[in-house]
């Protein structure tokens, strides 16, 4: 317990006096070192919570002059100020000046007698901060013991936290590096206010390379990076944690770093069996959409709608020629390590490393369409070229793994991920064209599939498929007729229209024409009415 003034005026053998009627909160000072001193200016001297004894030798008796050296002492920081008391010493009893400075500076005075020396108050003081450092030490080695019990157990994460809040009174929370609550101290955690989640964020955005602290309507809220060589989690520390708690937050942080560092190596089977799944999903290029959508709910992915994900990962020392990096081993470990945070960070999500269409690794991922990639991408690749695919059924994924690898490119030369939004040039070009020469065009391009008998048909399932993304089990669910006709209805309008679908300009060609359709009619002209 910390040494406060009452203690020593407590202490027997002391036999200290107040001199006059110190109020209870002024006696609960905490005094923090013991010293001597007669100057008349000592105040440059104090560091702040000391009991400065003097046996008054110069002290003045006019009482501006008393009022003075008062005001120098408490603005010097001393806790209190003690009148050694006795024969041969200038002083028998305390002068009145120096009490009533002393009363309205509100700075303690005491008064040591004749037979206790100075010494044995600073030994008593001394001796005091000794044991309270002594006890300080106990209790946190004893914390320490209990976190290190509870890190030995098979998921560390909540014993330790709870033990931590158990021990010190200080509520402590494990967050994601996406500041997700993963463990907490207390069984009802409350929402961390607005200031705790800023200081998430600006901790998150460091990595490892730093912490934070505010305080919030009286109540302190410090947050610490966790984790070895890369950002695992963050800890959420609420309260005023004391000298014994203090001195224990090292080892929390090093003993929760361990126990995500074990949590990452224990998730490895997953991440791979995770990445084998993605392998066998893009594998078959008529994926069924019942056999797409088991796939990915094995894994805890059950949106309705995902879309694909590539970042490409950076290669160290990559040179010209095409031979092999001398990098090319870290290159690959560094696409694991962020594969494996991307992983963490995508609830459900699939991902894996490849070959990249450049020299170096990338990494794919299938996400729902719900999650906020781009935070996450700012989070974990933050410098990497990343494409975004566009949102599509389950059965249609590689179609959209294949435009996001389109879009590294356009992620290179911008600096920042490349998300396909496959309407936006199309809709600047369909609000700028005349409305008349665009229906033309639409008329050109489908005008053969107008002749025919089901010619209404074929451009529904046209369309369909197109806005699909070429998924066939999505185009059929769409227009409720089985897959089979969906093909034998796309490949009869691509005889009449003598274009094939697996052309890049036809394809625009016909997806262009079915958006124009799909705008309505032209203007009618106000001249001919036609």
């Amino acid at each position: 317990m910390p040494l406060r003034i009452s203690d020593l005026l407590d202490r027997p053998g002391l036999n200290l006096a107040v001199t006059y009627d110190v109020p209870p909160e002024l006696l609960a000072r905490t005094i923090e070192a013991a010293t001597v001193s007669d100057l008349l200016v000592p105040g440059k001297w104090l560091q702040g919570g000391e009991l400065l004894m003097t046996i008054g030798l110069l002290l003045p008796m006019e009482p501006d002059a008393c009022r003075a050296y008062v005001r120098d002492v408490a603005e010097g920081g001393a806790a209190c100020l003690a009148l050694g008391l006795g024969q041969g010493l200038p002083y028998q009893e305390a002068p009145e000046p120096l009490v009533t400075a002393a009363r309205e500076a509100g700075l303690p005075l005491l008064t040591v007698p004749d037979e206790v020396p100075f010494i044995a108050v600073t030994k008593a003081v001394f001796d005091a901060r000794a044991n309270e450092q002594r006890e300080v030490l106990h209790r946190a080695f004893a914390t320490q013991r209990r976190l290190t019990a509870a890190a030995a157990t098979s998921d560390g994460l909540q014993p330790m936290l709870e033990e931590w809040t158990a021990a010190t009174g200080i509520g402590a929370t494990v967050l994601d590096p996406l500041g997700r609550q993963l463990a907490a101290g207390e069984r009802e955690t409350p929402a961390p206010p607005a200031q705790a989640r800023d200081l998430v964020e600006r901790v998150a955005a460091r990595g490892l390379r730093g912490s934070a602290s505010s305080t919030v309507g009286g109540q302190q809220l410090e947050v610490q990076p966790l984790g070895a060589r890369r950002l695992r989690g963050l800890l959420l520390l609420t309260g005023h944690p004391d000298a014994a708690a203090r001195s224990v937050v090292p080892g929390l942080i090093s003993l929760l770093s361990l126990e995500l560092e074990r949590r990452h190596l224990r998730d490895e089977p997953e991440r791979r069996r995770r990445s084998a799944l993605l392998s066998e999903l893009l594998a078959d290029e008529d994926l069924p959409a019942d056999r797409a959508r088991d796939m990915l709910a094995s894994a805890g992915l059950t949106a309705e709608r995902v879309r694909g994900v590539v970042v490409e990962a950076a290669v160290p020392g990559s040179r010209e020629g095409g031979g092999p990096s001398p990098a090319a081993g870290a290159a690959e470990g560094a696409a694991q390590e962020t594969a494996a945070d991307l992983a963490l960070a995508m609830p459900g999500g699939l991902v894996r490393v490849t070959a990249g269409p450049a020299s170096g690794p990338v990494i794919e991922a299938v996400v729902g369409e719900e999650l906020d990639i781009h935070a996450v991408l700012g989070r974990f690749a933050p410098h990497c070229p990343a494409g975004i695919g566009p949102a599509t059924a389950p059965e249609g994924v590689r179609v959209s793994l294949r435009q996001a690898t389109g879009l590294l490119a356009v992620s290179r030369t911008s600096g920042r991920p490349a998300e396909a939004r496959q309407s936006e040039a199309a809709r600047l070009l369909l609000d700028l064209g005349d409305r008349r020469t665009l229906h033309g065009y639409a008329d050109t391009v489908l005008g053969p599939l107008d002749l025919a008998d089901n010619g209404e048909e074929l451009i529904a399932t046209l369309a369909a498929w197109l806005e699909t993304g070429g998924a066939w089990d999505a185009t059929s669910r769409r227009l409720g007729v089985h897959r089979h006709t969906v093909r034998n209805r796309l490949d009869k309008a691509m005889d009449l229209t003598g274009r094939r679908l697996d052309d890049p300009d036809d394809r625009f060609d016909l997806w262009l024409a079915t958006r124009i359709r799909r705008g309505g009619a032209p203007p009618r002209d106000p001249v001919t009415g036609g």
